[in-house]
């Protein structure tokens, strides 16, 4: 029991930040002073946005470049405003002086918005405390921050990997579940579809986030390591077999009407769902797994194949079922693979020089951010507010990349801020003793942090009202706080909204044509990768997970283009027809991907004609993509006849999947075509060529 309690990843995530930010104000209450206290509780939050608490293998040197940008916004901050310079132009200066670490490498780029906050913090206390002390208790805090969380992983190994991987194990039992409980759907494309795209896009976005947390490993030899990388090798073998295309409708009805066989491959799918649900436990809660077979299941499945020969869809469901089985029972991955290469990131030099350009997106997103807050506080300088830094506050904290994440992390903040603000007048009426206060901030801090990445605008609540007890605590003014905070709340949320809306937006809407054409691009290597004889597996498992994030990419461009406004939904509409087509070319690769590396391939002759086949394809959809004038390929496909030298079932699978491949391309081709007539007539959408596009 107290395994599912303390390994728990909102329990141990809210444990741990909790404890460091009350331990400090545990001593300091104490040392009988709890406002300092309070002030050095400020510092993990920096920490926290700048991707400090994160495992690294350079763990402490990014400690120090992050304390280190600390104490420097700090001090420069207060300089700047003895020297006289106004409050606008000093946040302006700051965004864009630390905008450069976003050249440097995204985990990097973090660091940016942690010493915006500390500015922030840092402009609260200018004036009431030395300079030198504010510069102290941000690097005091740091080092705190630093050990506390070494410690922690210390005794907590390898946490936030086994989280990792316990989603991506559960979310590859949702996706399998639920892909084979559609199985009588998949004649309408349009139902059956977008709830397996949403599953396979959480699948791929938690294999990015493991392949990041990997390379951030200090020793993968170790061996506790090596038994979390060989789960997650196992996990994506796991993929590779769940994200084959069944997309046969007339071979499935027909199947399901002659026989049994839509509740055995049902029974099988729950059956090996409630396996990967298992291990996902085994592996959060640092258990052994039990033994584990479906021979039974799998037999019933096999009669199915041997009494229905000519229906591939039996041949199929078995074939792959029988691979995740083996894969579920042994715990090892099907072959040795070579993990994809961690992003490089640049010198400093280098990206200096890169980020002093106008095409930078890094200095656009410094210059957004910088002009947005120095708004903020030349607004509340006009409402004579000497200190805007919760105006300030709020447009660090709502602003996100893209327009759709900024709009719900606005609601949540807006709304839970009200909430917040209305109980903590109705609680802060009722007088208590410091002490029952202080235990009602632990626990609401604590209950925050238990929801706050699953319901933030609920989180937010707590923090509002332990924020009013603070001021309280401090300064007993904190129902003089209850108005002022919720305007500039509201405040800070319009500016943060009018600056994605305005200021250098990134619409996913403009980048879906660059998307796509990147995905097409992929999709060519894989098949290259598989069309060659001499292909190393390694290779071949590389150039296969690229493509799926690839898709994954433009999927999610899709989704956000979907919620952005001023676009003509018609050109979105066709575009998502596009993306659907690219789904199933993506599922066809993977399952000829597993038949390919099985050895069951082509006659080189036959061969080489399927892929100059789908080479032509790929290249007049990208050209199609690319280049807004009159179409001139309207060559027919070649026919490309079958040999009849290989093994029979072998060679008409890798066909069928490759006949499909060529299919969609065709379709895809064909809504490129209609879908740039349907585009937006403004803007960067003016721009002929794709290369234009920055």
């Amino acid at each position: 029991m107290w395994r599912r309690v303390i390994y728990h990843p909102e329990v141990n995530y809210a444990l741990r930040q909790t404890l460091v930010l009350c331990l400090p104000v545990l001593l300091f209450w104490l040392l009988d002073d709890l406002a300092t206290g309070f002030l050095l509780s400020l510092v993990p939050a920096c920490c926290s946005i700048g991707g400090l608490d994160t495992p690294h293998k350079h763990f402490f040197k990014r400690l120090a470049i992050g304390g280190g940008l600390f104490v420097i916004s700090s001090v420069l901050l207060q300089f700047l405003l003895l020297w006289s310079v106004p409050l606008p132009i000093c946040m302006l200066i700051l965004t864009l002086l630390f905008g450069v670490t976003a050249e440097i490498s995204p985990l990097y780029g973090r660091l940016m918005p942690a010493a915006l906050v500390t500015a922030i913090f840092t402009l609260s206390m200018a004036g009431n405390l030395p300079v030198w002390r504010v510069a102290m208790l941000f690097a005091i805090g740091t080092v705190w921050y630093g050990l506390f969380i070494h410690l922690w992983f210390r005794l907590w190994q390898e946490q936030p990997m086994r989280e990792s991987l316990n989603l991506l194990f559960r979310q590859l039992a949702c996706y399998f579940e639920e892909k084979y409980s559609l199985l009588t759907q998949h004649t309408d494309p349009e139902k059956a579809l977008p709830p397996l795209l949403l599953q396979q896009q959480k699948v791929m976005d938690i294999i990015s986030l493991i392949y990041q947390q990997i390379y951030m490993i200090p020793n993968l030899k170790h061996p506790r390591h090596r038994r979390l990388i060989q789960a997650f090798q196992v996990a994506l073998d796991l993929q590779e077999h769940i994200t084959v295309s069944l997309h046969q409708p007339v071979e499935v009805q027909k199947l399901v009407e002659q026989s049994q066989a839509e509740a055995i491959i049902r029974h099988n799918a729950k059956t090996i769902s409630q396996r990967l649900q298992a291990l996902a436990d085994n592996i959060l809660y640092h258990r052994r797994s039990t033994p584990f077979n479906m021979d039974s299941e799998l037999s019933a499945l096999a009669k199915i194949a041997r009494q229905h020969p000519d229906n591939p869809v039996g041949t199929f469901c078995y074939y792959h079922f029988s691979r995740i089985a083996h894969l579920l029972s042994r715990q090892k991955p099907l072959y040795n693979r070579t993990l994809m290469p961690m992003q490089s990131r640049l010198p400093f030099l280098q990206a200096l020089k890169s980020y002093c350009s106008l095409k930078s997106a890094a200095f656009k997103n410094a210059a957004r951010l910088g002009l947005t807050l120095a708004a903020g506080a030349g607004i509340g300088l006009t409402l004579n507010l000497p200190k805007p830094y919760w105006i300030l506050m709020t447009i660090m904290v709502v602003s996100q990349n893209g327009y759709n994440a900024t709009r719900i992390r606005i609601q949540h903040r807006s709304l839970g801020t009200m909430i917040g603000i209305l109980a903590g007048a109705a609680i802060l009426h009722l007088y208590y003793s410091q002490n029952l206060m202080l235990i009602l901030m632990l626990v609401l801090t604590f209950c925050s942090y238990l929801i706050v990445r699953k319901n933030y605008g609920m989180a937010v609540i707590g923090f509002t009202i332990t924020a009013l007890y603070t001021l309280q605590i401090i300064s007993n003014s904190g129902m003089n706080y209850l108005l002022p905070r919720l305007i500039d709340t509201v405040i800070g949320c319009m500016l943060a909204f009018a600056s994605s809306l305005w200021l250098w937006p990134q619409w996913q809407s403009a980048l879906l044509r660059k998307n796509a054409h990147n995905a097409l691009e992929t999709y060519q290597q894989h098949l290259r990768q598989i069309f060659n004889m001499g292909t190393d597996v390694a290779e071949l498992a590389y150039t296969r997970m690229r493509v799926n994030q690839a898709h994954n990419t433009l999927f999610t461009a899709l989704n956000q283009a979907m919620q952005e406004p001023g676009f003509n939904t018609r050109y979105l509409a066709d575009m998502r027809l596009w993306v659907t087509h690219s789904q199933f070319l993506v599922e066809h690769l993977n399952a000829i991907t597993t038949i390919a590396r099985d050895q069951y391939v082509l006659v080189p002759a036959l061969a080489q004609k399927y892929l100059n086949a789908c080479e032509v394809l790929i290249q007049i959809c990208q050209q199609r993509l690319e280049y807004d004038g009159p179409s001139g390929d309207t060559s027919i496909l070649p026919i490309v006849e079958s040999g009849d030298d290989k093994d029979e079932l072998s060679e008409i699978s890798m066909e069928k999947h490759i006949e499909r491949i060529l299919a969609h391309l065709t379709t895809m081709h064909t809504i490129s075509s209609l879908a740039w007539q349907q585009r937006p007539h403004h803007g960067m959408w003016l721009k002929r060529r794709l290369r234009e596009e920055g």
